[in-house]
């Protein structure tokens, strides 16, 4: 009995408050407020040029780095350069104490004017000796002999002459010149160190600045993209940005393709040259990339915020007499927030850009236009 009685005055309860006018207002108000427009933001879809491309993270990489080191053994007299600089080819660098280098050049060319000297003596006299085996005078074996120490004393000449362009190449290396042009690094060593041309640290390290080069990657899928786009070997351009990519640091061509891709990553390695005349990219430097394959010229372009994706497929709500229209699309290249659609859509119809997640089919709209894409 106090079971039934319990049940009885829930039902009570639940009747009357299912008929308070105060609890049917706030329903009415609830349906009426899903049933009515909804404001939404809209954007003209735009015929115009729409450039694909690919993005990737790269580090810029010198072509040319040297490790300038000393080819001979002495002791450094004199460093002829700043640190960070910039240098020309054939630029002095440092010297090294050439005394030493030029007593031996004075040697060697000591050694070359007497065996020459001989040489010259023993030519005449084989010139005599012909005459003389001719008149019949000598024994053929004096004019055998003697030809044998002028063949043997050239050998000697021929030696000297070596040793004198070998003592004044050594001679010159105690002058020590930039290899390339670049930018400096830090001195490894100061004047009065001896210096050897086993040391390993070298005196300065020059890193070739302008032109540059940045290596980065790319997904193995976009593969055949590129390749259709390189055609003909087609210089593609490629852009340097910032970390933030609010400024293009540099642009330049795609010069070389790796022949093989990482199996690991799944990314094929490419690398671009740079001019980088004003040196706005550094060795190491970590930069967005932006690989340009193809333009097209007369793409329907949208927001890609303005697609939305369902088991039916992309597609997309249009404003048509103030009304919502579900429409479906097909997508094609995109470029940065954009994107290209290649079915469904022509340019100047109102897409819808938010508001997207109350809309159906035929809900009326109250429409609040953005920006074009």
């Amino acid at each position: 009995m106090l079971a039934l009685v319990v049940v009885v005055l829930l039902l009570a309860l639940w009747w009357l408050l299912g008929r308070s006018p105060d609890g049917g207002m706030a329903g009415g108000h609830r349906g009426a407020a899903w049933d009515g427009p909804v404001a939404v933001s809209t954007v003209t879809a735009t015929t115009g040029q729409l450039t694909v491309e690919v993005r990737a993270i790269g580090t810029v990489t010198s072509l040319n780095t040297v490790v300038v080191r000393s080819r001979v053994d002495g002791q450094l007299v004199e460093v002829g350069f700043e640190e960070g600089a910039r240098v020309e080819k054939g630029d002095l660098l440092a010297r090294i104490d050439p005394r030493p280098y030029q007593v031996a050049l004075d040697q060697a060319r000591g050694q070359y004017q007497r065996d020459l000297a001989e040489l010259q003596g023993a030519r005449e006299d084989l010139e005599l000796y012909q005459l003389l085996d001719r008149q019949d005078s000598i024994a053929g074996q004096q004019l055998n002999q003697q030809k044998a120490r002028v063949k043997q004393l050239e050998g000697t000449v021929a030696t000297d002459r070596a040793a004198v362009a070998d003592a004044e190449l050594k001679l010159s290396w105690t002058r020590i010149e930039a290899p390339i042009s670049g930018r400096l690094g830090l001195r490894a060593v100061d004047a009065g160190n001896l210096v050897s041309s086993g040391d390993t640290d070298g005196l300065v390290t020059i890193t070739q600045m302008a032109p540059i080069a940045v290596e980065f990657t790319i997904p193995e899928t976009r593969l055949q993209e590129l390749l259709e786009a390189r055609g003909d070997d087609r210089p593609l351009t490629v852009d340097a940005l910032d970390r933030d990519e609010s400024r293009v640091l540099a642009s330049g061509q795609l010069t070389t393709v790796d022949n093989r891709i990482d199996t690991a990553t799944g990314t094929l390695r490419l690398k671009a040259r740079f001019e980088n005349a004003e040196g706005l990219l550094f060795p190491n430097q970590f930069v967005n990339v932006r690989l340009k394959l193809r333009a097209l010229d007369e793409a329907v372009v949208i927001p890609s915020d303005a697609v939305q994706y369902g088991s039916q497929g992309t597609y997309v709500y249009l404003v048509e007499d103030g009304k919502a229209t579900l429409r479906r699309i097909t997508l094609g290249p995109t470029e940065g927030d954009r994107v290209a659609v290649e079915e469904g859509l022509s340019g100047g119809e109102q897409v819808v850009l938010e508001g997207l997640d109350r809309l159906r089919e035929g809900r009326e709209v109250i429409t609040e236009a953005s920006p074009s894409p």
